[in-house]
C-alpha cells in the first residue's frame, strides 16, 4: 500500500518530531537567553545581553564554566583510564571474562540519580569507604569527601566516570577484538614484547575507539546535572556547580531569562569544544 510514495514521506514523522522536540525548544529558548523574564514580573521585555552580564557579574558564569570544564576532563581522563584497563584485561572471551563485562556494565543501567545517592551515602565521613580506610590505617577516618572543594569535584567526577564506564569498556574491547591477529604474531615475531605490542600496535589500531569514547566522554560530562544534584547539589559552596546545575538554580529561583543565557552557554561551550576535539582526534586516527 506504500509502494506508490515517494521514500522521503516516510522520514517525516521523525522529522516532525525532531522539530517539535529539539529544534522548536532549542529555538524559543535562544530567544528567551535576551529578554528579561522572572517569575517576578508579569511582564517580558527584551534585554539584549543583560541576563549574560548578570550572571557573569554574580561570578555565576566564569564559575560554572571553570568547574564544568575541569569536571568533564577529569571524567575523560578517569573513564577512558579505567575502561581501556578494563578492556585489555577481559578482552579473552571465557565464563569468567563475560560475568565480570556484566558486572562492570550494571552501572550504565542505574539511574544517575540513583548512582549519585548510593555514592553520596558511601562517601558520607561515617559511611563505608571510611570504614574500611580505618580498617587499614590504625585510628579512625572520617574525611568528608564531599565536604571539601578539591575532593569534592573529584569524587563527582570519578561517580560520572564510573556510571558510563561499562559502555566505554564494551567499545574498547570490540576495538581490540578487531585488530588483525596476523599483525599481533608479526610483532610477537620480530621480537616485540607485551608492552611494544600493546603500545604500538594495538593503540594506534584503537584511535577510532580513542576518537568515539573521548568525545562522548567529555561531551557527555559537560552536559553533567543528576550526578552533582544527587551527590553535592553544587556544594560545598559553589564548588561542584557545574553549568547545568547552575541553570536548574536560576530557574527554580524564578530568573527563566538567566536560566535560558546559561543554557545557551552550555550549547555554545558543547559545540566550541566538540567540533574541535573531534577534528583533531580524527586526524590523528589518519596519522597514527
Amino acid at each position: 500500500m506504500f509502494r506508490g510514495l515517494p521514500a522521503f514521506l516516510f522520514i517525516v514523522p521523525s522529522l516532525v518530531l525532531i522539530a517539535t522536540f529539539f529544534i522548536a525548544p532549542f529555538v524559543f529558548n535562544t530567544g528567551f537567553a535576551f529578554v528579561n523574564w522572572t517569575s517576578y514580573s508579569d511582564r517580558i521585555s527584551w534585554d539584549g545581553l543583560d541576563n549574560f552580564r548578570y550572571i557573569w557579574d554574580l561570578g555565576i558564569l566564569d564559575q560554572a564554566i571553570k568547574v564544568t570544564v575541569i569536571y568533564a576532563v577529569v571524567v575523560m581522563i578517569v573513564q577512558n583510564a579505567v575502561s581501556l584497563t578494563l578492556a585489555v584485561m577481559l578482552q579473552s572471551t571465557s565464563a569468567a571474562t563475560s560475568v565480570f563485562r556484566t558486572i562492570f556494565f550494571v552501572p550504565v543501567l542505574i539511574s544517575p540519580l540513583a548512582a549519585g545517592y548510593i555514592w553520596s551515602a558511601i562517601l558520607r565521613p561515617n559511611g563505608p569507604l571510611n570504614t574500611i580506610i580505618s580498617a587499614v590505617i590504625p585510628g579512625s577516618f572520617h574525611y568528608a569527601w564531599l565536604g571539601h572543594n578539591t575532593s569534592a569535584l573529584i569524587c563527582c567526577a570519578a561517580v560520572e566516570a564510573w556510571k558510563w564506564s561499562g559502555l566505554a569498556t564494551l567499545v574498547y574491547i570490540a576495538g581490540l577484538k578487531s585488530v588483525p591477529r596476523t599483525v599481533i604474531e608479526a610483532a610477537t615475531v620480530d621480537g616485540a614484547n607485551r608492552w611494544t605490542r600493546f603500545w604500538h600496535v594495538k593503540v594506534p589500531l584503537l584511535a577510532p575507539a580513542f576518537t568515539f569514547n573521548v568525545v562522548v566522554s567529555f561531551v557527555g560530562a559537560l552536559s553533567a546535572f543528576d550526578i552533582v544534584m544527587s551527590t553535592t547539589s553544587g556544594g560545598p559552596g559553589n564548588a561542584t556547580s557545574v553549568l547545568n546545575f547552575a541553570l536548574y538554580r536560576q530557574y527554580s529561583q524564578g530568573f527563566f531569562g538567566n536560566a535560558s543565557a546559561l543554557s545557551l552557554v552550555v550549547t555554545a561551550l558543547v559545540v566550541v569544544t566538540a567540533i574541535p576535539l573531534v577534528t583533531w582526534l580524527r586526524r590523528r586516527e589518519v596519522t597514527l
